[in-house]
């Protein structure tokens, strides 16, 4: 074999090391994190405050991070924008110790019945099942939905948390990262239970709260 035969067979691999070139990335999952609640209830402005506290931080391409308050036409209006994923944070009452952050998955199943479009347009509140209904209502659809929520201290009339609620901020902000992370993985999971162990010193430590 002459050097320029050579040159040639060597030069043939060429073409299959093109066809393994990385294949590009895949379209990102649209995920629409909504901070719902009443600033004007005390804890009931838990969701409000926690993507405040997102709001200047990263996340993938496709995730918007937005306060919607007490605004449920304008929270239906933007699911009808489509999305795969809406992550709920909101003040909840199970039961448990005031300043608990759960991940709660809503089943696809659930039938949230009512007039959605009617009580979505209620100004004094937020309700996510009514918003969800409206959404159904209007043709739209989202294909998940997750609540991040913390267990209610108190829910009358004062602006500002209570110490235990405000102090659960922070691991409510964690774990909305961490369901994004997840989303993002393609894991069908979600965080458990995340518990606050010290939310009445993290809460002083950082701002002052209600007592």
């Amino acid at each position: 074999m002459n050097p320029t035969d050579e040159a040639t067979s060597r030069a043939r691999p060429a073409p299959e090391a093109t066809s393994r070139a990385r294949p590009a990335p895949e379209a990102t999952s649209r995920v629409l994190v909504a901070g719902v609640g009443n600033i004007f209830l005390s804890d009931d402005g838990f969701g409000v405050e926690v993507v405040g506290r997102l709001a200047g931080e990263s996340f993938p391409a496709g995730v918007k991070v937005a306060d919607f308050g007490i605004r449920g036409v304008h929270l239906a209006y933007e699911l009808l924008e489509g999305y795969d994923t809406l992550v709920l944070v909101d003040a909840v009452s199970r039961g448990d110790t005031p300043g608990t952050v759960s991940v709660i998955e809503h089943s696809p199943g659930d039938s949230f019945g009512g007039d959605g479009v009617l009580a979505a347009m209620d100004a004094h509140g937020m309700d996510p099942a009514a918003v969800l209904a409206m959404v159904d209502d209007m043709g739209g659809h989202v294909g998940r939905v997750l609540v991040v929520g913390c267990e209610v201290g108190r829910v009358d009339e004062g602006i500002g948390l209570s110490c235990e609620v405000a102090g659960a901020v922070p691991s409510a902000a964690m774990a909305v990262h961490e369901v994004i992370a997840s989303i993002a993985a393609g894991r069908p999971g979600v965080a458990a239970d995340v518990q606050n162990d010290n939310a009445p010193s993290a809460a002083r430590d950082e701002k002052e709260c209600l007592q």
